[in-house]
Order: C-alpha cells, then structure tokens, then sequence
C-alpha cells in the first residue's frame, strides 16, 4: 500500500463523556488536558498506515513503528525552510508561522541568522549523533521548528529537564547549565518529537541509534534526557490542534510519513 496517498480524513477520535445518572454534580475545573483527545483514541491510519503496529507493545511495538515510520521522503536542508512556513503556520495568519519555545507568530520572510530571526531548531540536537545537517536526521522536518535565533542558542545541545532561570525572548521557558524547560504548551510536543526520532533513526541507515536516556548534560552521545521527564510532559501536554495539524502537513505534502505519538499517545507508556 503508497502509504502517502491515504486520504488525509484528519484523525477520527472517539471522545465519550459519562453523564451521571441523576442528581447534581460540583462544578470541576476543565484544563487544557481534560479537553484533549484521550489517549485511548482510534485513528484513522489504524487500519491502513499502523496495521503492522496495531496490538503490539514494547520492542515489538518499537521496532513495527520504525519499519512503518522509515518510509519517507527526505529534503534537503535548504527545502527545510520553506516546509516550516507550511508546518507551523499560524492558524490566525497566514503570513506567520508559530515559534518553539515562546509561541510568538513571526512573519514566515523574517528566517535568517540574524538576531530577532527566526532559524531551524534541531530538538534533537544534532550534535547528540553528530549528524549535522545531513539529509535524513539532519533535515527530519519531525524535530526541526522555528524558533527565534537567540532563544536556539540559547537553548544549544542542552537536554531537556526541569527548572531553571527565564529564557529571555520565550516568557515560561527556563535553562540552566546543562538542560532546557519548554514553556508548558510546548512541553508535549517536545517530549513526542524527541520520541518519534528515537523510532525513526534505530542505527540502521548510517546514522547513530538515537535513544533517550536519564541524565542530562549528554554532549556528543547519540542519547538525550531526560527520559522520565519527557514521558510525563507528553502525558501532562497531550496532543494539540497544532500539532495535529503539523502531522498531516508533514505527512501529506513533504515526507509522507508520521509521528505515531501524535497519533496515539498511549503508545509512550507502552514502549518506555
């Protein structure tokens, strides 16, 4: 089956809500995950892009995604920018896309290396790998977002952990000397991209396994941390409507394949 060519009929969740039987029931609070799709939902590509996954769990589940998720189309790091003015484009305007880190809209012309620029955030940090800007993981539109030139260095290689000092320019993200806190809306997304590129890229193509592990300060090592941390940012920040959206962007009209923690978060837990 052209995994590429399934129509792109958006993610079809079931969604039940129990009403109680009688009486009156408190008031409660909704937050932002009480509205999210819950994790337990059925796509649209269960019976035709994750066949081969569908019922699996652990390494099996792991190594079924990767042979799934290595059917791609692969650019060019220079194609890179134009697919991100696709990508993480403002919902609100079209001129603008969305930044990592600060969700500030910035026009999509204002990409460069300038100060106040917006530039190619690797969230796998290449030199974890040392792949650079390599055609594959390099260039895997699944971890690179725009992100405001000061606010990428400022971020660097460092792992991703909790606590910190204010990130200048990206008001709820913190750092410190040797890891990086995405603002909370970030979070999940960080933490499901981080993930899709440990399945994708397994060591069997040329570039280094990239795993993620539990320590920080992780250098040149094909691993980021912190595990345990990324595993309750993607269960706290479920899936959004944006980053839905950037699933089927990718998928439909670049690399024609998918982040399968988009699609079904449950399967964090079910592999780590």
């Amino acid at each position: 089956m052209d995994k590429s060519r399934i129509s792109r009929a958006a993610l079809v969740s079931a969604v039940a809500l129990a009403a109680a039987a009688a009486g009156s029931l408190p008031s409660v609070a909704v937050t932002p995950a009480d509205r999210a799709v819950p994790h337990t939902a059925v796509t649209a590509y269960d019976d035709t892009y994750y066949e081969g996954a569908i019922g699996k769990t652990g390494q099996e589940l792991k190594s079924a995604l990767h042979g799934i998720i290595s059917e791609q189309s692969k650019l060019s790091y220079d194609q890179v920018w134009d697919a991100l003015k696709a990508t993480d484009e403002d919902p609100q305007n079209s001129s603008n896309v969305i930044l990592l880190y600060s969700g500030a809209s910035q026009s999509k012309d204002s990409n460069g290396g300038d100060a106040d620029d917006w530039n190619r955030e690797h969230v796998w940090a290449k030199s974890h790998g040392d792949f650079g800007t390599s055609t594959g993981p390099g260039t895997d539109i699944h971890h690179l977002r725009p992100t405001d030139v000061t606010v990428n260095s400022t971020r660097g290689n460092k792992d991703f952990d909790n606590g910190g000092s204010p990130v200048d320019q990206a008001p709820g993200s913190l750092t410190d000397g040797d890891s990086f806190e995405p603002r909370d809306e970030d979070k999940g997304d960080v933490a499901r991209m981080i993930l899709y590129m440990a399945v994708r890229y397994d060591g069997d193509d040329g570039f280094a396994d990239l795993e993620p592990n539990e320590q920080v300060d992780n250098g040149s090592a094909p691993y980021i941390g912190k595990l345990s941390v990324l595993k309750q940012w993607s269960q706290e920040d479920p899936p959004s409507d944006f980053e839905k959206n950037r699933n089927e962007v990718i998928f439909d009209q670049f690399q024609h394949n998918r982040n399968p923690f988009i699609d079904h978060p449950e399967w964090v837990e079910s592999i780590w």
